[in-house]
């Protein structure tokens, strides 16, 4: 499945969340080390979601840029 991730600008690193899997983050120093991180923890989510026999969410949200 293809989700949709949003990385943020914190206080001295970067997290990332992915809005249709709860409670799935990650936060790493850099932009392309949290895109690293938040690929594993879309994984593990996702297995950990199927270990409990749980429906894994379909990827629903959608990501784009708006000219203000």
């Amino acid at each position: 499945m293809r989700y949709a991730v949003v990385i943020e600008k914190a206080n001295g690193n970067y997290s990332a969340y992915v809005p249709d899997l709860p409670g799935c983050i990650a936060t790493r120093e850099t932009v392309e080390a949290v895109g690293r991180e938040i690929r594993a923890a879309i994984r593990f989510h996702i297995e950990g979601l199927r270990a409990d026999g749980l429906e894994v969410p379909a990827a629903t949200s959608i990501a784009d840029y708006v000219e203000a």
